[in-house]
């Protein structure tokens, strides 16, 4: 497993995979696990008060997104899970946006072209394909291994200059199960495809364990389709930047498909509608609160004298004021029009959707006749 900052916040260099962060840009992850944490308490403060009908936890994996958005360049494509809010918001994605999904107010209201972030897959397994297939649109149009990939692209002096593209693809352990998973992965092989599957292993497939499905670590299942397969500790901010810089530069340089298993843990539910405490253990949650990916960095941070208590009081400022824009942007989203919604479906409504949408229609509109009467 690949780690470069260590539980007790000990940088330790690693041969393969050698990066160099400026204080600012150490500065800027922290702030960013931080960020992300508030975004998922406030996400679920709101589906507890009413406000939105479900939430997928994040807590415990920031480390996986914080290190995402330090390795994706100016021209490359990110396919999330449904559980990568941070990640989209830091693609562009706004908070009204984000939460609109879970509020039901709207399927992908984004510009998935604007943000190069496309749509959440709320069922399990169906974006790896999909992102396989925009992958194998970006090497037909010609965008890969064209010229010298961005080693850096959060400060290239020169995005425009940094013309290849990749995908980067993030799915869960528990959807290795799922057929059309492991079919991407034949897809990506067999094609040469510029794409990084990043496996978020967090031990837990909504109830069942990740040992349940897999006898073995993923990344070995998946060295056997032919992808060059690396396991890196999901914790660790500097690991995953490191180990996802490496893949999409080599993904934009022709080199084919890698995957990435960051090995992680969701301190939170599957979602708001799950009670972790019915599957493991109190005991369990403890050890893995000791690998906290905000710790670990604030404690290397604060030995390495690049803050203070001040520098991080103000961090807990300005995250009280994100918390609060986060809680505000719930009045910049409609009321859910489901029958509108279920109209967008597909671009061209076929006889069965259309049938759906008028027996909604008239449900609904039933429904306030009855609340008239009465």
């Amino acid at each position: 497993m690949v780690q470069i900052l260590s539980p007790q916040g000990v940088w330790h260099d690693h041969p393969d995979y050698p990066i160099q962060l400026s204080a600012d840009q150490l500065r800027q992850a922290l702030e960013r696990l931080v960020i992300a944490r508030r975004l998922d308490l406030e996400g679920t403060n709101l589906q507890r008060h009413g406000e939105l009908s479900l939430w997928p936890p994040l807590r415990g994996q920031e480390a996986t997104q914080a290190g995402a958005i330090m390795a994706v360049g100016p021209h490359d494509q990110v396919f999330p899970s449904y559980r990568e809010q941070a990640l989209a918001h830091w693609m562009g994605v706004t908070l009204p946006e984000i939460l609109a999904t879970w509020r039901g107010s709207a399927i992908c209201p984004w510009d998935t072209v604007a943000t190069r972030c496309s749509a959440y897959p709320v069922m399990i397994g169906s974006n790896p394909l999909h992102a396989v297939g925009y992958a194998m649109g970006i090497q037909r149009d010609g965008m890969v291994g064209r010229s010298v990939s961005c080693d850096d692209p959060a400060t290239c002096d020169d995005p425009a200059s940094c013309e290849d593209a990749a995908v980067m693809l993030f799915h869960g352990d528990g959807a290795m199960s799922e057929g059309d998973v492991n079919e991407s992965y034949v897809f990506a092989a067999s094609n040469h495809a510029p794409i990084v599957f990043c496996c978020v292993n967090n031990q837990y497939a909504i109830s069942e364990p990740t040992t349940l499905i897999a006898r073995g670590p993923l990344f070995r299942r998946v060295a056997g389709f032919g992808i060059r397969a690396v396991q890196v500790d999901g914790n660790d901010v500097v690991a995953m930047a490191a180990v996802l810089r490496d893949a999409m530069r080599r993904a934009r340089a022709g080199e084919g498909p890698s995957f990435i298993e960051a090995w992680t843990y969701r301190m939170g539910a599957h979602t708001t509608t799950d009670d972790p405490t019915r599957y493991r253990s109190r005991e369990e949650e403890a050890h893995w609160a000791t690998l906290d990916p905000i710790s670990r960095l604030q404690t290397h941070l604060l030995d390495a004298g690049l803050i203070d208590q001040d520098w991080l009081t103000d961090l807990d400022r300005r995250a009280d004021d994100f918390g609060a824009e986060v809680r505000g942007a719930i009045a910049k989203i409609p009321e859910p029009d489901l029958v509108t919604e279920l109209g967008r479906v597909y671009v061209d409504p076929t006889p069965e959707n259309l049938r759906q949408q008028k027996e909604l229609a008239d449900w609904l509109a039933l429904g306030e006749e009855e609340v008239a009467d009465r």
